[in-house]
Formats: C-alpha cells, structure tokens, sequence
C-alpha cells in the first residue's frame, strides 16, 4: 500500500469515528426520554364492561403525580396510577374495572400494552 492510499484510509477511518460519535449522545437521549415517558408505563387500551356494555377506554393523559386518566366515547372516564386501583370519574357507578390494579387488569386480560 503506498503512502498516500494508506492516509487517505486513515482519513476515512478517522472520518467515521467522529461521525459515529457525534450520534452518541442522540441515542443516549432518546433513551433518556423512552424511559421517562409516562405513557410508556400505562396501558394503551383498557376494556371494562360498565352496565351490560363493553366499553374500550384508552388513555388520555399522564399528570405530573402519575395518575393516568382514561376515557370512552360515552364521555365516561377513570382513573388509575402505576401502584393504585382504578376509580371511575363523575359517578357513583362503575363497572368491571374499578377498584382493580394494572397488575390485575393485565392479568385479566382487560389492559393492552403498545409495544414497538
């Protein structure tokens, strides 16, 4: 190999390096961010049946003390945390869903996780 081709092959090395770790800190931080997202501790879907009908409540939004809510067409909505039971919003009422955790929701086959 002569000497010109021999830097010219270290130049594209070195080229790459650097380009390889300038990406580096983007991977670190979505990283970051996947693990905070709040939505990806939560259910996409959670099936309840409230008086003799299925309802499909999919979540709606995550506040900053980590209770999730839900909500279905019906304007009817809960609430649940990652460590609490569910609670239904605006009614006395509840159907199959309330007073249970996301441990026993998953286990019954009621909460649907959105995995990539």
């Amino acid at each position: 190999m002569t000497r010109r081709k021999s830097i010219a092959l270290t130049k594209r090395v070195l080229a790459s390096l650097v380009a390889a770790l300038t990406l580096v800190p983007v991977f670190q931080l979505h990283a970051v961010q996947a693990e905070d997202d709040p939505f990806s501790q939560f259910p996409l879907v959670i099936h309840c049946k409230y008086n003799e009908t299925y309802h499909a409540f999919y979540i709606s939004r995550v506040s900053h003390d980590g209770v999730a809510t839900y909500v279905a067409s019906d304007r009817i909505a809960g609430t649940i945390t990652l460590d609490g039971k569910a609670k239904a919003i605006g009614g006395a009422g509840g159907g199959s869903c309330v007073g249970k955790t996301l441990v026993e929701l998953r286990a019954s086959q009621q909460a649907y996780d959105l995995k990539p």
